[in-house]
């Protein structure tokens, strides 16, 4: 072979070498490149909500607030319109002042005319027993002499004995008057008395139920009823979004988990803020068999699992939103 062809022979092998080398070295640095790039994992704020409902069964009146409006604690948001309760509370209200006047009838006892009826029977009694204990001694004495028989004798004791318990139960309707009723019947009118008004402090209670104050500051994020539209006991009426009570929720597989634990801080981004912030890992759960897993027992590995891992911002992030995707890089 001719040193020319040799020369040739050279540089073609140079050549494949030389691009060899090239496409390892491309290789080698996009290998390097992709294992360097940051696993994304996308999570999503999430708000605490309350919903607003009464107890009492009744139309819609008036709707104080939409949707979108901010409300403080005990801001008026709907009334509604139970006529029902309102007869309800006449009826309690009039039993309530029937068991007052039957406990004041009680403890005052009989009228000043029934004790003066009592007495005046009571003087007779005393008069009658007067008159017959003077006749029954009179008699005693003749019968002792043998002036009279025993049966004018007997007769004369047995008036004397029938005025004494006359003169008795004129005393005891007399103390009767006096003293009124009897403990019993006083604890018992008092007892009504109680039960009368716990039965208007009980429909005071729905009728308070009837103006829906809101219980925390926050943003009215649905309005369910039309004012005029019946709602029933505990329907929703509307949701409210406590606005200071926000986290994010992440998805992640078991083999994510690397790191992250309850306590742990994890810098995020919130693309529709274009801010970053720190959040704190504040509970961590297993979603159970129904959640997203991958199985790799194929490579004889395991079943990876999915957990959800809540963190709450560690410092007030302006404009943040329930909805928000929250981006975190591993």
């Amino acid at each position: 072979m001719s040193d020319q062809a040799k020369q040739q022979h050279n540089n073609i092998l140079l050549a494949i070498a030389g691009f060899s080398a090239v496409v390892v070295i491309v290789a080698l640095i996009g290998f390097l490149a992709l294992g360097r790039d940051a696993e994304v994992i996308q999570g999503e704020m999430e708000v605490e909500e309350y919903r607003v409902s009464g107890k009492v069964p009744g139309r819609i009146l008036e709707l104080r607030v939409k949707e979108g409006d901010l409300v403080k604690a005990g801001d008026t948001l709907a009334i509604i319109e139970a006529p029902d309760v309102e007869a309800k509370m006449t009826q309690a209200q009039s039993a309530a002042d029937a068991a007052a006047a039957m406990e004041q009838m009680a403890q005052n006892g009989a009228r000043k005319e029934q004790v003066q009826a009592a007495f005046q029977l009571l003087e007779q009694a005393n008069a009658a027993l007067e008159i017959a204990e003077k006749s029954y001694n009179r008699m005693k004495y003749l019968y002792e002499e043998e002036v009279i028989s025993a049966q004018k004798f007997d007769e004369a004791e047995a008036m004397y004995k029938s005025a004494q318990a006359q003169k008795k139960a004129a005393q005891s309707q007399y103390d009767m008057a006096v003293n009124g009723a009897r403990m019993e019947e006083r604890r018992a009118a008092s007892a009504t008395v109680g039960q009368a008004r716990g039965a208007v402090q009980e429909v005071t209670s729905y009728i308070k139920e009837t103006v829906q104050i809101a219980q925390m500051a926050g943003e009215v994020t649905d309005v369910y009823p039309k004012v005029g539209e019946l709602v029933g006991t505990g329907t929703p009426i509307m949701s409210i979004a406590v606005m200071d009570d926000q986290w994010a929720t992440f998805n992640i597989r078991e083999d994510q988990l690397k790191d992250i634990k309850v306590g742990a801080e994890l810098t995020v981004k919130i693309p529709a803020l274009d801010v970053e912030t720190v959040m704190k890992v504040t509970s961590m759960k297993d979603k159970g068999s129904f959640a997203v897993w991958k199985a790799t027992k194929a490579t004889g590995q395991y079943d990876q699992k999915t957990f959800e891992v809540k963190a709450r911002p560690t410092s007030a992030v302006k404009d943040i939103r329930p909805g928000m995707s929250v981006i975190l890089k591993k």
